[in-house]
C-alpha cells in the first residue's frame, strides 16, 4: 500500500465518522465534561497502551492549555501514576487499576472518559462499572460497536472501523475537537 492509499483510507474513516450520530455523541460529551468542570468536579481519563497515551495527551491539554491562556482544569489521567498502577496490579489485579482510582477520585457529578479501540479492555470496563456505582457520567471513545463499554456508557463515541490504527487516528481528531470546545466553554 502506498502512503497515498493509506491516507485515502484514513480520510475515508474520518468521513464515515462525520455522521450525525457521532456528532450528537461528541456534543453530549462536551456538555457533560463542561458541566462537571464548571462545577469543580474532576474529569478522569483512562485507556491502555496507545489509548493510555491519548488519555495523558487529553489531561495535558486540559490541565495545561490547548489554544488559549486560562486556568487549569481538574483532569486526572488514571494511567499516569506508575507507582499506583504497578503496586495495585502487583498486589491485586491489573483489571482493577483504574476502578480503584475511580473510587479514590470520582464522585457524583464527575465524568469518566475511557478510551478503548475495541471497547473491551477489562480495566476500562471495570472503571466504568465503578463510575456508574458512584454516579459519574461515563463517556467511551471506541471503535465500531463500542464493545463491552457500550452498555456502560452514558455517551458512546464509536468510530466506524475495527482497525486499531484507523480508530486511533480518528480518536485524535475527536479528542482535539472536544478539548477545544471544552476550553472555549469552561474558560
Amino acid at each position: 500500500m502506498s502512503v497515498i492509499a493509506y491516507l485515502d483510507t484514513a480520510a475515508a474513516v474520518i468521513q464515515r465518522t462525520a455522521a450525525a450520530e457521532v456528532a450528537q455523541a461528541v456534543d453530549a460529551a462536551i456538555e457533560a465534561i463542561t458541566a462537571a468542570l464548571v462545577a469543580g468536579r474532576p474529569l478522569l481519563v483512562c485507556g491502555n497502551g496507545g489509548s493510555a497515551a491519548d488519555a495523558q495527551h487529553i489531561a495535558g491539554e486540559l490541565v495545561g492549555r490547548f489554544l488559549k491562556e486560562r486556568r487549569a482544569l481538574p483532569v486526572i489521567c488514571l494511567a499516569a501514576n506508575p507507582a499506583v498502577l504497578t503496586a495495585w496490579a502487583n498486589d491485586y489485579s491489573y483489571e482493577t487499576v483504574f476502578s480503584r482510582q475511580v473510587e479514590a477520585y470520582g464522585g457524583s457529578g464527575g465524568v469518566l472518559w475511557g478510551i478503548s479501540t475495541s471497547g473491551n479492555s477489562p480495566n476500562v470496563v471495570r472503571a466504568f462499572e465503578a463510575a456508574r456505582a458512584l454516579g459519574l457520567t461515563t463517556i467511551a471513545l471506541t471503535g465500531e460497536g463500542g464493545g463491552r463499554l457500550a452498555p456502560l456508557s452514558d455517551v458512546l463515541i464509536a468510530v466506524p472501523s475495527r482497525r486499531t490504527p484507523e480508530i486511533q487516528q480518528v480518536h485524535l481528531c475527536l479528542y482535539h475537537y472536544i478539548c477545544e470546545m471544552v476550553e472555549a466553554r469552561c474558560c
